[in-house]
């Protein structure tokens, strides 16, 4: 069976003011959710990811940046529309809309002001696929595209209408995992199996979830025997002729005290203690439906100050005076070094020390669903380092990767960079 592609008309596709070549054989992108580089050495060590060794010695390796706030919702839109939140307006699973004062949970491509390479390639006539481990993600990574795209944690309820597929169950051979299992990313690397050897898409997303990760530390044998699985699968779509770019949207940290129990600043707390209960508002924008994970504390929160009177220099210099914080800075400070965008930032953003987690008030969490594992999180500086592997090398002729290279450059290299 050959692999090659017979392109349109048009070489390349502008999206979002990046160029992308048409792909010459099937690509696939797979967001490996919370794969901190810990993850990847601790497997390597044990030797029980020989597809991922071999990628990295003999296709491209790196260490990229993830966009910040390091949470999935960003990081996902991120990539698949090649550029930063200040661009496409994703900045968080949950915020405040500033104007009206709502609170937006993000679960669909309502908050989305970019259209996906996904859905631009759809529309220009490629076979386009995305699968997600949530369904939250697949309403806002499968808008307006014109092929595939559906979750595996609804992969029992797909029509053709509205997922472009019919009966997944069968076509894995299988039922739809359990939310809050590590099988709810092997679906998902399942599924991409399936499709690239029954309807081989020129163009595939695959975004897996962070349940071991934020459960288990990279040298324990639940994450080893998930990095084992991972591995095989990505043998598999590799071995049908893809190829492959693998980035991560977040590295992952223990947030946990020695004893076990959860390292926690909570910041609204601390600001009721300072300026008087009420007069400010913080948001934790890891906050989603999926809390058992984490429990909404994570290392990064924005502060409101609502009708407090203070000013954000103020307020950023007093969250600075915080033991466990690493950073605080105001709205324009935290828009210019992130690339956020500014209608959805908060008036001071907060980012913790390493193996720090940050909450609202101890009132709004609940720690007791955590009880027995410890906390382990992202959202901070600490877990923007993540691995960018690609199975082939990059062309001689490609020039140099950006500097700094950034996750949501996987599908410029991907595309416009390897060996044919």
């Amino acid at each position: 069976m050959t692999t090659e592609l017979s392109a349109p008309t048009m070489p390349t596709l502008e999206v979002n003011g990046r160029s992308y070549r048409w792909p010459k054989r099937p690509t696939v992108v797979v967001c490996f959710d919370g794969c901190d580089p810990s993850y990847l050495a601790a497997a390597s060590a044990a030797g029980v990811i020989p597809v991922l060794d071999r990628m990295q010695r003999e296709g491209f390796s790196a260490i990229a940046l993830a966009a910040m706030p390091t949470f999935t919702n960003p990081n996902n839109v991120s990539i698949v529309c090649g550029v930063p939140p200040a661009v496409h307006g994703v900045s968080g699973n949950f915020y405040i809309d500033r104007d009206s004062g709502r609170e937006v949970m993000m679960v669909d491509a309502t908050p989305m002001r970019a259209p996906t390479l996904l859905s631009a390639f759809s529309q220009a006539g490629a076979k386009v696929a995305a699968v997600t481990a949530k369904d939250k993600l697949r309403r806002a990574l499968g808008h307006d595209l014109k092929g595939i795209a559906f979750s595996a944690e609804k992969a029992d309820a797909t029509t053709q209408a509205e997922h472009g597929i019919a009966d997944v169950t069968a076509l894995i051979g299988r039922a739809a995992p359990d939310q809050y299992s590590a099988d709810l990313s092997l679906f998902v690397l399942d599924a991409g199996v399936r499709l690239l050897e029954t309807r081989r898409p020129d163009l595939m997303y695959l975004s897996l979830s962070d349940y071991v990760q934020h459960k288990h530390a990279p040298e324990e044998a639940e994450a080893l025997a998930f990095m084992a699985a991972v591995d095989a699968r990505l043998g598999q779509l590799i071995a049908a002729g893809a190829v492959v770019g693998i980035v991560a949207d977040h590295g992952m940290t223990d947030m946990a005290k020695p004893d076990g129990t959860p390292n926690v600043l909570y910041v609204g707390d601390a600001l009721d203690a300072a300026f008087g209960a009420g007069a400010m508002r913080v948001v934790c924008p890891i906050t989603d439906p999926f809390v058992r994970h984490h429990g909404a504390l994570g290392g990064f929160v924005r502060v409101h100050l609502m009708a407090s009177g203070r000013s954000p220099d103020e307020v950023a210099g007093f969250v600075r005076t915080l033991p466990g914080v690493a950073v605080a800075l105001t709205r324009d400070e935290a828009c210019a070094r992130f690339d956020l965008p500014a209608d959805r930032e908060g008036d001071v953003a907060v980012i913790a020390d390493k193996g720090v987690a940050l909450g609202a008030r101890a009132v709004d969490h609940d720690v007791s669903q955590l009880a027995g594992t410890r906390l382990r999180s992202h959202g901070g500086l600490f877990e923007q380092p993540v691995p960018f592997i690609l199975s082939r090398p990059l062309r001689e002729d490609a020039g140099a990767s950006p500097q700094p290279l950034r996750n949501f450059d996987i599908f410029a290299l991907a595309l416009n960079a390897v060996e044919a």
